[in-house]
């Protein structure tokens, strides 16, 4: 860990957050351009019977509409582009493909950012995760409940699904805090039909399961990605009183360190620190932060074999100041 203070780090980033537009405007026609081409071929394979082939095709095409998502991700964060016009209205239009209501994601995302690694604030934007007392404390039915909700196949099974075609369909956690969080989901909702019914009406039902099933992949690896970023063995978490945004940033987020292909197909997202550090770095810089500075290569480092263990966390041991499984719960007494 670093000893630079979240006031040296924010001096230490900033030349990176200036955004490219050449290299913007690349990667959204590389990014595009590949899913559409891509959706193109599984449309017209599904029309002509060969179903198992669209089927295969919608894996690189989840893959290019989660790097879609992450290109709305930083226009959220007002990275991108340097004009917010230019970011507000590329992450609108995304939002659209990725059934991410953009103003409402952006602001519960921001509140994400705000409160990562902070017990006491924990809620909208994040993973449930409670404490071994808070777990203790709970009644044997709500035990269950959350033993369900923390269970592989519901967290990365019927959770991105729920979580993208339902949750995402009114403003959860914002729904008393006026009238735009309902515009950004309602008006998201409205402009997908739209869209799903002009795709029928010029291809057929081909481009619906095909695109229906993108979205399915691509959601269960973005909640994937999600999870390893913040719930990994040593992670941060702190109450109100000693929390520190940096310390939260810094050991609160993972590097995911991918292979390269991976890396790219997931626009280096899994350098989440340096992200948490500073959220208006455009993905396509992460690297350059690391290349400058090689003491955070190794910071919250998880490698890819070593995050499949991940998924059992489910308890923050606030004694130990660790995540624990439900197993290691249980040695407790």
């Amino acid at each position: 860990m670093t000893d630079l203070t979240a006031t040296d780090w924010s001096r230490a980033l900033a030349p990176y957050r200036t955004p490219k537009l050449s290299r913007s405007l690349v990667e959204i026609l590389i990014t595009t351009g590949s899913l559409f081409a891509i959706w193109g071929v599984a449309w017209f394979a599904f029309e002509a019977g060969a179903v198992w082939a669209a089927l295969l095709l919608t894996i690189p095409a989840a893959f290019f509409l989660m790097r879609m998502f992450l290109i709305q991700h930083d226009c959220g964060h007002g990275s991108f582009f340097p004009a917010k016009a230019a970011n507000d209205w590329v992450g609108r239009v995304m939002s659209v493909f990725t059934l991410t209501p953009y103003e409402y994601w952006r602001r519960a995302h921001a509140q994400h950012h705000a409160t990562s690694g902070n017990l006491d604030r924990r809620g909208i934007g994040a993973i449930d995760t409670l404490t071994v007392d808070e777990y203790r404390a709970l009644s044997p039915r709500r035990r269950l409940g959350y033993r369900l909700y923390r269970h592989p196949l519901v967290m990365f099974g019927l959770g991105p699904a729920f979580n993208f075609f339902i949750m995402q369909r009114i403003p959860l956690g914002m729904m008393r805090e006026g009238w735009r969080p309902w515009v950004s989901t309602l008006g998201n909702t409205l402009a997908i039909a739209a869209g799903a019914a002009a795709l029928v009406w010029l291809v057929g039902l081909g481009p619906l399961v095909v695109n229906f099933i993108t979205m399915l992949l691509a959601a269960t690896i973005g909640v994937w990605l999600f999870f390893v970023q913040h719930q990994f063995e040593g992670v941060y978490w702190a109450r109100q009183g000693k929390w520190k945004r940096d310390l939260g940033a810094l050991e609160g987020s993972s590097h995911y360190d991918l292979p390269p292909v991976l890396r790219w197909l997931t626009a280096n997202i899994g350098i989440h620190h340096v992200h948490h550090l500073s959220s208006r770095i455009p993905y396509y810089r992460l690297p350059e932060v690391l290349r400058d500075r090689p003491e955070l290569k190794d910071v919250s480092r998880i490698g890819l074999m070593e995050s499949f263990k991940c998924a059992r966390l489910a308890l923050y041991d606030e004694a130990r100041g660790e995540l624990i499984s439900f197993r290691e719960y249980k040695r407790l007494g």
